[in-house]
């Protein structure tokens, strides 16, 4: 049976899609189907409909940079240059993500005879809205009342109610998907974001069996391999390190990389292998990167929200990091509710010498 399971904290619903018929109790994703985490006080953007207004055109990079609401800006590519300083309207394709903003396509729609300025027109679906539109079978396992209001109403006539959506080996599954390493059966995975692309070097170290890899061993790991790309949104460019295979036998892994990935919503090109031996695939980018969204200061944030009620935390001022603090200041309604759920109250101090990672309730 296949649920969608959304955990609920302050400010954040993190969602795993799950086969129970699958999954183990071992620690690891085996039996995960997707995974994501949606955060109302801020949204990623994609699929928000806006006018936007043109602000340079840069015919070399073949589009033009634009003006969103609220100072935002973006790239929209365009085979036919707008004047600069006219209004358009266009959808958010890409969120913000890798150090890049926003990159939107242009629609054959007219900007409305009443706006004037760069406005949101409608929003996207939420990612839960994503997956629950992809598996629309599945119950939703929800944990919070107020968080279910906030759905569409075909929505909440499959939410199912619990005390708490993830069992504590479910939290632990879901806090690696942000690092930088994977178990994938007899190998381990190792990513390296660069802003450029992702490198994924397969290693036997650290695994008892202590064999050495061979083609086989790689071939018999790609699908946890696909697994884990898929759960961690790893896009863009990928260059995957076979372990143990020589680099003229590498291309023959291709074939066997591109059937695990073919069930991946996405549909990665897996173009082949470098003459270096290294195996190429392109994924689209969509949302951010898993470990992107959970190690950015508003992720750090909501994680200390999740931290204090989870142990029962004593204090009424939390002192951080002025990227932490103003995290939490852009996300009022999430220090609110961590408010509402403590009962006490919870003043922002700012410690400018503290890490995004140090922080403490007095």
């Amino acid at each position: 049976m296949i649920e969608i399971r959304a955990a609920c904290s302050p400010g954040e619903m993190r969602i795993a899609v799950i086969d129970t018929d699958c999954a183990d109790d071992d620690g690891t994703t085996s039996g995960w189907l997707d995974a994501a985490i949606w955060r109302p006080g801020a949204p990623d953007g994609v699929g928000d409909v806006h006018v936007v207004r043109v602000q340079t055109i840069t015919p070399a990079l073949g589009g033009m940079f634009v003006l969103l609401e609220g100072g935002v800006t973006g790239f929209m590519p365009c085979r036919k240059p707008i004047e600069q300083g006219r209004l358009a309207v266009a959808q958010v394709v890409r969120a913000a993500q890798n150090n890049k903003g926003l990159r939107l396509r242009l629609m054959d729609q007219a900007v409305p005879d009443d706006v004037n300025a760069p406005h949101r027109v409608s929003y996207g679906a939420t990612p839960l809205e994503e997956l629950a539109q992809r598996y629309p079978e599945a119950p939703i396992i929800l944990d919070s009342q107020s968080m279910g209001v906030r759905l569409p109403v075909t929505l909440r006539k499959r939410c199912h109610y619990v005390q708490a959506a993830f069992d504590a080996e479910q939290e632990a599954v879901f806090d690696t998907l942000g690092s930088s390493d994977a178990s994938i059966g007899g190998l381990t995975a190792l990513f390296s974001f660069t802003p450029a692309l992702v490198a994924i070097d397969l290693d036997s170290a650290g695994h008892p069996a202590g064999a050495q890899p061979d083609f086989a061993g790689n071939v018999a790991a790609f699908p946890a391999l696909a697994r884990e790309i898929r759960l961690r949104n790893v896009s863009g460019t990928l260059l995957i390190d076979a372990a143990g295979v020589r680099t003229r036998k590498r291309p023959a892994l291709a074939g066997f990389l591109k059937t695990a990935l073919a069930t991946d919503i996405i549909q990665p090109e897996v173009l082949g292998a470098t003459p270096s031996g290294l195996l190429e695939v392109v994924r689209k980018r969509t949302r951010p990167p898993m470990h992107e969204v959970m190690h950015s200061a508003h992720g750090k944030a909501l994680a200390i929200l999740r931290q204090i009620l989870r142990e029962g935390r004593k204090g009424t001022q939390l002192v951080a990091s002025i990227s932490v603090v103003r995290a939490l200041e852009r996300d009022p309604d999430a220090l609110e509710e961590c408010i509402l759920q403590r009962a006490a109250s919870l003043e922002l101090v700012v410690d400018p010498e503290r890490s995004v990672s140090q922080w403490s309730l007095v």
